[in-house]
């Protein structure tokens, strides 16, 4: 299946004068005008990277910051080694696995697995949500407490299918999934990143393909996040399950991940 194309219009916009080459720059590689009309903007500010809609009904800007708000609490207060995606991939006392988060989006869970230890490669296939999560990386980089944790998450920009069919590396022991359909989160933030994204980023059609292509790679086990009631992927069934509130992590174990 080939990427979603875009469905809306969107142009690039530099917030102060001197970030125009920077955020002309940013243009050229997304293939983003720097004027006209449009229904969404990506803009660069003092902040870094946000992607907008415009008009006056709409939503504020979505970025991606691992340094403070909701990213900073859930590191600092979200429970550990003891939260449902920790024990999903695998993490217990002298285990830390090394994970591809193939679906990546705007890097959340992944942030939760390297804030643990874990050694993350993320890949996103969407230009404009990988260029939010680029951006989120590279300023989180410079911060004294978060910078050691994003040291351990390396993104890669493209097709997870065709990036895990041509894997020429160590296979990572976890491949993590979190398709886009059907998730029926009901949080506000959550609401307004679905009306951004849902434009250029469409459903996981394709959600078949890629849980085969992670069974194909993951050495040890694959984990599917749906929604507690969704149906499981079409394709081999997971071996078990951990469910939670809202959630649910479908997981097809291949091997045991021992101790490191």
């Amino acid at each position: 299946m080939t990427d979603p194309q875009p469905s809306a219009s969107i142009r690039m916009d530099a917030l102060a004068a001197h970030l125009t080459e920077a955020a002309a720059a940013w243009a050229a590689r997304l293939g983003l005008p720097q004027d006209g009309e449009a229904q969404f903007a990506l803009q660069l500010g003092e902040a870094g990277l946000q992607l907008v809609e415009l008009g006056p009904q709409a939503p504020g800007p979505v970025r991606v910051d691992f340094v403070e708000g909701a990213m900073a609490h859930r590191r600092q207060f979200g429970g550990g080694s003891g939260q449902m995606i920790a024990k999903a991939v695998g993490v217990q006392p002298g285990v830390r696995p090394r994970v591809l988060d193939a679906t990546a989006g705007l890097g959340r869970d992944a942030f939760v697995l390297a804030s643990l230890g874990c050694e993350m490669t993320l890949i996103e296939r969407q230009p404009l949500i990988a260029a939010l999560l680029e951006d989120g990386l590279a300023r989180a980089a410079g911060d004294a407490e978060v910078g050691a944790i994003v040291a351990r998450m390396r993104l890669l920009a493209g097709n997870a299918i065709e990036l895990m069919g041509a894997w020429a590396e160590e296979a990572p022991q976890v491949i993590y999934l979190d398709p886009m359909f059907p998730h029926r989160d009901k949080s506000a933030l959550v609401k307004k990143e679905m009306r951004l994204f849902r434009p250029f980023v469409g459903d996981d059609l394709d959600a078949p393909a890629l849980l085969a292509a992670a069974l194909g790679l993951a050495s040890h086990r694959v984990v599917v996040k749906r929604p507690r009631k969704a149906p499981v992927i079409d394709g081999p069934k997971p071996g078990y399950a951990l469910e939670g509130k809202s959630s649910r992590y479908d997981i097809y174990p291949k091997k045991s991940l021992g101790k490191a």
